[in-house]
């Protein structure tokens, strides 16, 4: 699919908030409630205190996916299955600069893969070492809550490390993924610091099913207008 890049509010829900029964009803339902990327979240248990899924349901939940599948790799070591994930058809793989020795290394397997680029910062990371892979990254994800686990409530001090990231990457065409925690109320704070890509799950997936996905447009719909109004 095509990746033209835009500053624009993006929507990616998480799946990992999904039906795990019906994945690929609700990754279906979710785009068509106005979903623009879905969000997949990958743990092995080691590198995050949880396991949730491979390569095979990427691969399973493909056909079901119109827009950008984004696949978000919480997993140590990272290389030995980026070829696997992009042959699953992962349109993004991100990958933790906490994950390995090598991050540059693993960056530039990803798109030697044919997938575009990401790298995740966890909470207690900094943007140390950021400006030196700024040529090798098409997304940078600022996780707002430890991961592992969704529903966690949204760490406030990465808003000022959003801020001082969209200084560093400048003009570079970068998307700033948020991670965790994001709702109507979170949103603004990390649009107007300059996200453009915004995780939710729970906040996205309450209240509606893959019988009943009205929910799913409403909250999606929620989380836009909220992240839209604080851009003026």
């Amino acid at each position: 699919m095509s990746f033209a890049f835009d500053r624009r509010i993006k929507i990616a829900p998480s799946i990992l908030s999904a039906d795990f029964a019906n994945f690929g009803a609700e990754c279906r339902a979710i785009e068509a409630e106005g979903a623009d990327w879905v969000h997949v979240d990958v743990m092995d248990g080691h590198f995050v205190p949880n396991i949730t899924f491979g390569p095979a349901t990427c691969a399973a939940i493909r056909p079901h996916i119109k827009g950008v599948m984004d696949v978000h790799l919480m997993i140590a070591p990272v290389d030995p299955y980026i070829e696997a994930f992009a042959a699953a058809g992962a349109d993004v793989i991100t990958a933790h600069a906490e994950a390995g020795p090598h991050v540059h290394r693993t960056l530039q397997a990803i798109r030697n893969a044919g997938a575009k680029a990401g790298l995740a910062l966890n909470p207690g990371t900094g943007l140390d070492g950021v400006e030196n892979l700024l040529d090798m990254v098409d997304l940078i994800c600022v996780m707002t809550v430890n991961p592992g686990f969704g529903g966690q409530k949204f760490i406030h001090s990465q808003v000022d490390k959003i801020r001082r990231l969209r200084a560093l990457i400048g003009e570079r065409p970068i998307h700033i993924e948020i991670d965790g925690g994001v709702t109507p109320e979170t949103a603004p704070l990390v649009a107007a610091a300059g996200a453009d890509v915004l995780v939710a799950g729970s906040a996205v997936f309450k209240g509606g099913s893959v019988g009943d996905p009205a929910p799913y447009g409403a909250n999606i719909r929620a989380i836009r207008a909220a992240a839209e109004a604080s851009l003026g």
